[in-house]
């Protein structure tokens, strides 16, 4: 109703101003238009001629007929003329002499209240403009095109209308469920904290991957908690004026305030609370204002706000110190990817309320999941409905939930893309050598199946291996197979067709990243010792890693860049070694795998035990279980032939 009464008000202006423009000024031009001017002087002359029988009189303006044939000719519209005289009255008198018929137009009435509204209708159409851009929204969002509300909080304020979303509806994070229903609880019974001397504590950080719940989280905990709620993105305090996220930072505590005890969540807060002064050169720009505000709503000189805050990031390491201390976010709640346990209740969660077959089992698929977190597991079992549906089926079947894992893994099939029988046969070598040289090797994942589907953007074939356990060290033997098993695509191109192509850039890649945190990160190396060589530096505004300091010298640096290609060339004669023992074992396997262009791995299995069991398994070295201190960016247990 609102919009339609401001349409109707500015159509009513237009129309009004169009009104007034047509009697100001176009009625007198077209009264004007049927006469012709002519001179005061050839007037009077006329009259003295008794060529004239009509006059009007009208102010200063004179209108006559005129009989003169000679005048006549003169003027466009015939007999009409027109012409200005300052002397009424003298005008009368020589025309009532002539006997001419003289009319004098009566003077028109001066209404104040029109000339007040012809005068100030200019003004009063600019007003109205004005107020009508002020509250409109101008083809922007709702609430965040309003002029004069630039400094209001984009929060939505959820009370009655609450999420469905319960902790029942959250699995996998059982820790970091327990540690947020304590704050819930302090503000449903505050008094059973206050006896002991407890305060709630005033901020609470969520910590973890994409994906791993903790949007999921907070929403539960809008779900549970029986006070008003205020959701906002982080990024919403950002704004090209300044001055505007400090106010809005205001203008959300503010109305917090009157709706005490509460609960703030501010999503992706790392939009508004990376680090002060780690721009290039510095200054104080708008998002360290809107800092610095929160800083101060958050542990000000005001103790009596019962507020608490709860926000998300997946980037902890750039935000700022002053925000992460006691006192602002007192707790932090970090949610990981899930473990075995943790991914097979997620999936639980997810497969409620649709139908699968009876054979489907839920531990089969936590175990072919690591490394998963709860989106990727949602997109698994909707993925896997959504291939049930097209194949008109009325229940998920296991078959479907395999197809989704693999989906997620390597991508959708692309069995359109036309390979030539020669490359086909060169990706079936690449991807049998990765599967010989991972079955060989002792403690490498199992292979879970082999491919030559093209799958994703540049998978021209695939060697999937699923661990059987979740695992949190490694050791450095498993990390020299893991290298060896990535270079054997490689190897077994060049045993069979005496050349090598590109489709190994993947595993190149990859194996030279493993041997080189071998080296600098994990001290795994006899030549230089138990040292991390280098530190990471991320500029927060221009990227991740974009520069690294080298805390070593040239020399060190040239004996790092020698270790790692020790290592890559180690473990590539290794793999040299596997394959060139087996070449009738691999010649089977590739023509198996260009028949039927998949193998399970209980199939590969048998085919390993039929080939010469007298032979003993080769391993690269003697496991010495030097477990690193933190693994991170391990390549995953998959090998790609990239197209």
């Amino acid at each position: 109703m609102n919009r339609i009464a401001k349409n109707l008000g500015l159509y009513l202006i237009l129309v009004l101003g169009m009104m007034t423009l047509v009697n100001m000024f176009l009625t007198p031009e077209e009264a004007q238009k049927q006469y012709d001017e002519i001179s005061y002087s050839r007037f009077l002359k006329e009259l003295e001629a008794d060529n004239i029988r009509v006059l009007q009189i009208r102010n200063n303006t004179v209108q006559g007929e005129s009989t003169s044939a000679t005048l006549q000719g003169e003027l466009k519209n015939g007999k009409r003329f027109l012409t200005y005289g300052l002397d009424a009255s003298n005008i009368i008198d020589k025309a009532s002499l002539k006997g001419v018929t003289v009319t004098i137009e009566a003077p028109q009435k001066n209404v104040w209240w029109i000339n007040l509204l012809t005068s100030l209708f200019p003004t009063l159409l600019l007003i109205g403009f004005w107020v009508y851009f002020m509250n409109s929204n101008m083809g922007m969002p709702p609430g965040g095109g309003r002029v004069l509300s630039f400094g209001k909080s984009k929060a939505k304020l959820f009370l009655d209308n609450r999420p469905k979303v319960t902790f029942n509806d959250v699995a996998g994070c059982e820790e970091s469920k327990e540690e947020l229903k304590e704050v819930i609880e302090f503000l449903k019974t505050p008094d059973k904290f206050k006896k002991l001397g407890a305060r709630v504590p005033k901020g609470v950080l969520m910590l973890g991957p994409p994906g791993t719940g903790k949007t999921l989280l907070a929403r539960a905990a809008a779900g549970e908690a029986d006070v008003p709620f205020f959701s906002v993105s982080g990024s919403a305090f950002v704004e090209m004026f300044v001055g505007v996220g400090a106010a809005r930072v205001r203008d959300l505590f503010e109305q917090s305030k009157k709706f005490q005890p509460c609960i703030i969540f501010i999503d992706e807060i790392d939009a508004v609370g990376r680090h002060r002064g780690a721009g290039l050169g510095g200054g104080h720009d708008e998002r360290e204002q809107t800092l610095n505000q929160l800083l101060v709503e958050l542990d000000g000189f005001d103790d009596t706000t019962s507020t608490i805050l709860i926000a998300a990031t997946n980037r902890p390491d750039i935000l700022d110190p002053a925000l992460l201390r006691p006192g602002r976010f007192d707790r932090h709640i970090v949610i990981d990817r899930p473990d075995l346990k943790g991914r097979e209740e997620i999936l639980k969660v997810h497969m409620r309320n649709k139908n699968f077959d009876n054979n489907v089992d839920v531990s089969i698929l936590a175990k072919r999941t690591p490394g998963l977190v709860g989106a990727d597991l949602e997109n698994l079992i909707n993925e896997a409905a959504l291939l049930a549906a097209r194949h008109d089926k009325e229940n998920i079947g296991m078959d479907e939930l395999e197809e989704g894992i693999e989906r997620i893994l390597a991508g959708p099939e692309r069995k359109s893309r036309l390979i030539s029988e020669r490359e086909k046969k060169i990706i079936a070598y690449h991807e049998t050598g990765h599967a010989i040289v991972a079955k060989i090797l002792p403690g490498s994942d199992p292979v879970h199946k082999i491919s030559i589907i093209p799958r994703g953007h540049a998978a021209l074939g695939y060697t999937l291996q699923l661990p059987e356990e979740d695992r949190f060290l490694i050791s450095r033997s498993e990390l020299l197979n893991r290298i060896a098993i990535l270079l054997s695509g490689r190897v077994a191109e060049e045993l069979i067709f005496n050349d090598v192509t590109s489709g190994a850039a993947n595993d190149l890649e990859r194996a030279t990243q493993t041997a080189r945190q071998m080296v600098t990160q994990f001290g795994m190396s006899e030549k230089l010792g138990l040292v991390k060589l280098g530190n990471k530096r991320e500029e927060i505004f221009l990227g991740r890693d974009i520069s690294e300091d080298r805390n070593y010298s040239e020399e060190i640096a040239y004996a790092i860049d020698q270790e790692v290609k020790s290592i890559i060339d180690h473990c590539y004669s290794k793999s040299k070694e596997i394959l060139n023992n087996r070449r009738d074992l691999m010649d089977k396997i590739t023509n198996i795998l260009l028949e039927h262009e998949v193998i399970l791995g209980d199939d590969l299995d048998k085919l390993m035990k039929d080939y010469e069991a007298s032979k003993n398994p080769v391993t690269l070295e003697k496991d010495s279980s030097l477990p690193s201190d933190r693994i991170d960016n391990i390549p995953s247990s998959s090998t790609d032939f990239l197209a």
